[in-house]
Order: structure tokens, then sequence, then C-alpha cells
């Protein structure tokens, strides 16, 4: 991915990006099902919409692409979790989740809420009423946020590891789950957890 980067001040000419399936055929032949239907919405509705760069086709440069854009949909598949979601993040581009129940990770380091617009999977074909419709002053703050280096190295796995990436926070989320106090837990602004500050016995192998 980091081989893809462009400059950082090239313009967000595409208003809605997306490149997938709308329809799985091969394993949903009457349709209804793939997506809960929610792909297939977006394709009838905005095929023809011109703020809408949608296609089945996956370009040479679709990560460029995705740096281009100021929206990108990050909609459920077979399952509610998409990589688009990290790779929208990566490249700053504003993720539209559409997927009713997912759970999404990390949350002490991403502000999902603050970073993406959530569309119930229903709302679909208002979609383009719903992204129009919301400041140009939010977008913005939306972008800022997207821009934090922690939030792209929270999604990474780098090698080796390196303090707030996303085995760093997979680490905090389970020293979230062992019976230790709360004071023990990474506490806001700091970036190295002590893992032996915990009971004696979690230091032990189970």
């Amino acid at each position: 991915m980091q081989t893809h980067l462009i400059p950082e001040k090239t313009p967000r000419s595409i208003f809605v990006y997306f490149r997938g399936l709308f329809y799985d055929v091969g394993n949903d032949p009457e349709g209804g099902y793939y997506a809960r239907g929610a792909r297939a919405a977006v394709w009838e509705n905005f095929k023809d919409n011109p703020l809408f760069d949608i296609s089945t086709e996956h370009p040479a440069t679709y990560y460029e692409d995705m740096q281009r854009a100021v929206f990108c949909l990050c909609p459920l598949g077979w399952a509610p979790w998409s990589p688009r979601l990290v790779e929208a993040v990566i490249f700053g581009c504003i993720p539209v989740i559409i997927a009713d129940d997912i759970v999404l990770p990390f949350a002490d380091a991403i502000p999902w809420e603050e970073i993406g617009v959530y569309v119930d999977e229903e709302d679909v074909p208002n979609l383009d009423t719903i992204l129009t419709s919301i400041p140009p002053e939010v977008i913005l703050r939306k972008q800022r946020l997207l821009a934090n280096p922690s939030m792209k190295q929270a999604m990474l796995f780098p090698q080796p590891a390196q303090p707030g990436d996303a085995f760093h926070q997979v680490l905090n989320g389970l020293a979230r789950k062992l019976p230790h106090d709360r004071s023990v837990y990474l506490r806001p602004g700091e970036k190295i957890l002590n893992w032996t500050a915990g009971p004696v016995g979690d230091l032990k192998p189970w």
C-alpha cells in the first residue's frame, strides 16, 4: 500500500468511489441474500449518477483512485467486515459504512463515529441525499482526523511491530479481558503498556 501513495495535496475530484461486486451470481443466483441486497441497491440506484464512480472492475490504479475520492463505500458482503475499511483509513478516504451489525475494532485508537459515515442498509437508496447534505466543515474535520499518522498506524501490521500498530491494539484489547485493575490499562496519550504491571499470576503461561 505504501508504494501507491500519491502527493497529499492531490485534489479529491471523485465524490463517491467503490470497486467490487454488486451481485454474487455464483453463490446467490436469485439475488437478495448477498450483502442483504445493499450492494445491489447501490448499483440499481446510482450506476448512472455522475457523483458515483462505481464499477465491478478493479483497475491497477485502485489505491490511487481511493486517494482522489472524498467518500469510499464500505458495504457488507457475505460478512459485515470489509478490507475497504482499512484501505479507506490508510488513504484518507471517508469510509461510508453500510453494515447494520458490524462491530468495528480498536475503538481506543480509531474514533469511527468521527471519521466515518454510518448508513443503514435500508437507507442505501438515499445515499446521494445523505452524503451531499454533509456540511463541508464536517467533511474537512473527518479528513483532518484521517490524516493523523497514528490513525493509519493502528490499522497496519509493520514488521517488526511498532508501538501503536494493529498488533499493539490487539494486545491492548486482550489486556482489557484480563482480571486487572483498571489502572493497568493503556491510558489516553500513552503509547506503550507496561505488561508486567498486572497480577503475578497473569505472567504465568496458561
